[in-house]
């Protein structure tokens, strides 16, 4: 099972930190294992770099958008999409600091959430700690000065 966390950081330390995600990721994990001073002085840094989710927002917006797609369901605050086809199954809960995704299968469903997320928020940050995996849903275009 692949398990996402999606922060929502604020614009300007998601393009100061563009191609350095990992510093990211570093405190996030961090933040996990941190106890006591440590995970307050993490939880603050976090508070700090991230925004909150207009959670209403985007209950109206993946509502909207998958509301009608074969195999998507809301379950109690949580949406349920399974693809049957390709074997694909993806849970999205939303909550005010982050949204997680849980998924099993081929890559099709979790992709689907992703989609409607990157489409609604420019600076989403996606972290799998337990897989060390992480990257933004919508990669900032780098500008060249000619």
């Amino acid at each position: 099972m692949r398990r996402y966390q999606l922060y929502l950081i604020e614009d300007e330390f998601a393009a100061h930190f563009f191609g350095r995600e990992r510093l990211f990721y570093k405190l996030f994990r961090e933040h996990e294992h941190a106890y006591g001073e440590l995970k307050f002085i993490t939880d603050k840094q976090i508070a700090y770099i991230t925004k909150q989710i207009e959670v209403l927002k985007m209950h109206k917006l993946i509502q909207k958008q998958l509301g009608k797609m074969k195999g998507f369901k809301a379950d109690r605050g949580a949406y349920l999409l399974k693809l049957s086809g390709k074997l694909s199954t993806a849970k999205l809960e939303i909550f005010q600091e982050f949204i997680i995704v849980e998924s099993e299968g081929s890559y099709e469903a979790e992709t689907v959430f992703f989609e409607v997320l990157r489409k609604s928020e420019a600076s989403f940050l996606a972290m799998d700690l337990e897989h060390q995996r992480y990257g933004w849903l919508k990669p900032i275009k780098e500008r060249k000065y000619v």
